[in-house]
């Protein structure tokens, strides 16, 4: 705005005060801000800013470290880790590192663990994670049913179970659906309604139905980095065979993927690419769904609507997981050691690397964005 000598001294200094005060809220009138985040050893929850890749805050978690798994709120200002072993869950503010909720699974007579699942509700009230309890007596340990487990995030840090559900075994990953139905990672993708215990088959893998030339996918549900497209998304191995011999030499080797979305969930199950390399997990492009990226040894950059590999990046050591910004145009690539790679998606060129305080193992790489 330009003054004149027209104002008066009481209207320009009401106009300077004014701009002032608009210079103090600037800041805070920001584009959305996206933080990645991840655990490392010994034990702690890195806030990573991605606009700068520079960690912003680092928060200490209770107990030995876990497996890393990390869950968001829906509104990504609450991050729910496992920690001591997998055995118990705290929920921390990501904006401050305030650790806002605590739930102890075991007991004396009791050992809980869990396998990397942990998810939020739709709405946010309730915490969900699939426990694998054992019983301990005086002479021997029961190995008891495995159940979804139900936490008011309300509770805060005496969290305590309000309701459990028996499921299958070998549940790892799971996530929310916007219906707030619990997709299980397992054998076969399953979805449970949290509030009744029913459930219906979403996928099925180990279970599925493509005739006596196909192999029953090996499928893995380590981790599920898919909040940028909201989506599950589960890699798995199989092969189609010439004769009902199974001449695995002879075969032909494919990676697919049983991909739900989110907001429907509705899922679909598809061979992607040939199997030339070992992919822990991939992601899929926010921009087209057809685009996926892959990580382990390599980086690499699929179109699954042609069956094609685009592109692969020999990586200077092996990475677990990946994840990607919101508009699509970097990657991060992490887990097992203490660096992120970072990348560019369009030519999968290194352009950045983040060094954490210690190793990442199994952990997660999250994308939280914060609305404005």
């Amino acid at each position: 705005m330009k003054l004149t000598n027209t104002f008066k001294s009481a209207g320009l200094a009401g106009s300077l005060v004014m701009g002032a005060a608009l210079s103090a809220v600037a800041p805070y009138a920001m584009a959305d801000q996206e933080y990645l985040l991840t655990v490392t050893r010994p034990n702690q929850l890195h806030v990573i800013d991605m606009s700068t890749n520079e960690i912003a805050r680092t928060c200490d978690i209770p107990g030995p470290f876990g497996t890393g798994s990390i869950a968001m709120s829906p509104d990504n200002t609450h991050a729910y880790v496992l920690s001591n072993g997998t055995k118990d869950i705290y929920g921390f503010d990501i904006r401050n590192c305030d650790m806002t909720f605590k739930a102890e699974q075991s007991s004396p007579t009791l050992q809980v663990i869990s396998m990397q699942s942990i998810t939020v509700s739709a709405d946010g009230t309730e915490l969900y994670t699939v426990q694998n309890p054992v019983k301990k007596h005086r002479d021997r340990f029961e190995v008891m049913q495995p159940r979804l487990a139900v936490f008011n995030i309300e509770d805060g840090m005496n969290a305590k179970v309000v309701r459990t559900f028996p499921v299958d075994r070998r549940i790892t990953k799971i996530a929310t659906t916007a219906q707030n139905e619990v997709i299980l990672g397992g054998a076969d993708l399953k979805a449970i309604n949290p509030e009744t215990g029913d459930i219906r088959m979403v996928s099925k893998l180990a279970n599925w139905e493509k005739g006596p030339l196909w192999l029953p996918p090996d499928a893995f549900a380590m981790h599920s980095q898919g909040e940028q497209a909201n989506e599950y998304i589960m890699p798995y191995v199989t092969a189609k065979f010439d004769s009902e011999e199974w001449n695995f030499e002879t075969a032909e080797w494919w990676w697919g993927m049983s991909r739900v979305d989110l907001e429907t969930g509705e899922a679909e199950r598809v061979e992607t690419i040939p199997f030339e390399f070992i992919i822990f997990n991939f992601i899929t492009d926010p921009r087209d769904s057809n685009i996926l990226y892959g990580s382990f040894n390599t980086l690499s950059k699929h179109d699954i609507s042609k069956n094609e590999t685009l592109a692969v990046h020999e990586l200077g050591h092996t990475y677990y997981d990946l994840n990607i910004s919101g508009d699509g145009k970097t990657i991060y690539v992490g887990g097992t050691s203490s660096d992120i790679s970072v990348h560019d998606s369009e030519t999968l060129d290194k352009i950045g690397s983040i060094q954490l305080t210690g190793d990442m193992s199994t952990s997660d790489l999250r994308v939280a964005t914060i609305k404005d």
